[in-house]
């Protein structure tokens, strides 16, 4: 019995229905709430998308930040990460927190907030005519320069094995399929290479995976 559940979310890039290989022309839409389930022993999929769709993962520099904050939030989060891959626009992750008790709300700010801090800090020094470009305007009036689109991101709770099976390779999948490579594990930023044998690797997987 397959055992999936699927959270619709602000955001661009990325799947957002409950069927999983079907391919979805990337839209922004806007939701009032958002619910999330930290079940014990829940794997997550985990999407985040650049503010307005913007390219802002493109280069090894931003990459870079993203590898090292989940690098970070694993050891504080105390979750496994058993597939990634980092394209121009969004990311994908399946992440499996180790606690009985946790917040993945929490897991997600942990790797998104330094990404976007070191971001605005890099404009403000060596770019600052795109900070307009990042500027978001809130419905209360406020504006904040963002990163991340607005929402916190999408993710759905994982339970059977097929079903994971199916979520890595599309992971995998992901930079094939706009023609960025022709294999999987050609794209660096991904963990294509390191299920192909490869550990000079960008981010290692953890080896609990069953």
């Amino acid at each position: 019995m397959l055992l999936v559940r699927a959270h619709r979310r602000p955001h661009i890039g990325g799947p957002c229905s409950s069927e999983y290989t079907a391919h979805v022309t990337p839209t922004y839409q806007k939701y009032k709430t958002c619910k999330r389930w930290n079940e014990p022993g829940d794997v997550h999929e985990l999407t985040c998308s650049c503010f307005r769709g913007l390219p802002l993962l493109s280069s090894d520099r931003t990459r870079t930040w993203f590898v090292a904050a989940v690098e970070r939030a694993r050891v504080r989060q105390e979750f496994d990460v058993w597939a990634y891959v980092v394209m121009p626009e969004h990311v994908h992750m399946l992440v499996h927190p180790r606690r009985r008790e946790y917040d993945i709300s929490a897991v997600l700010n942990g790797i998104k907030w330094p990404v976007a801090i070191q971001a605005k800090r890099y404009l403000e020094r060596s770019a600052p005519q795109w900070l307009s470009r990042l500027t978001d305007v809130q419905p209360n009036g406020r504006a904040a320069v963002r990163f991340w689109q607005r929402g916190g991101g999408y993710d759905r709770n994982v339970r059977d094995e097929r079903a994971l099976g199916a979520m890595i390779e599309y992971v995998h999948a992901t930079p094939r399929r706009p023609g960025l490579v022709r294999e999987p594990a050609n794209w660096r930023w991904s963990s294509a290479q390191w299920y192909d044998g490869r550990r000079d690797v960008p981010l290692q997987m953890d080896d609990t995976i069953v």
